[in-house]
């Protein structure tokens, strides 16, 4: 299931660029959001001495910011009239699909007794 939506988020976003009615690859550079996403709180699990509710508060902060950019940057796209609001609404939809695949990833997968969150 998670590689089916996946999937399907990923085709929203290359449809987004491919069809010829849009006719522009500016709304790939999310695919840039979805690989930086987890780093921070990869990097927050890391060993540290520092108090480890800080951490996690800031690497949640970050992930928020990076998800929020992500459905930003087609909106300011269509908005600037460099793509056009058919392919901002199909971007959109694709990063639902996407954030909903990490996310169920990440509540699947993850142990329990990292104790991060």
């Amino acid at each position: 299931m998670l590689a089916m939506f996946g999937s399907i988020g990923m085709a929203m976003i290359i449809l987004a660029c491919a069809l010829p009615a849009y006719n522009s690859w500016w709304p790939i550079f999310v695919v840039l959001f979805y690989l930086i996403c987890p780093l921070p709180t990869r990097i927050a699990k890391l060993p540290h001495n520092a108090d480890d509710s800080l951490r996690a508060a800031h690497a949640m902060f970050a992930t928020i910011g990076i998800v929020m950019s992500s459905f930003a940057l087609p909106i300011v796209l269509a908005r600037a009239e460099v793509i056009q609001w058919g392919a901002c609404l199909l971007t959109l939809a694709g990063n639902v699909g996407a954030y909903g695949t990490m996310l169920a990833f990440f509540f699947g997968f993850e142990s329990s007794e990292s104790g991060m969150w």
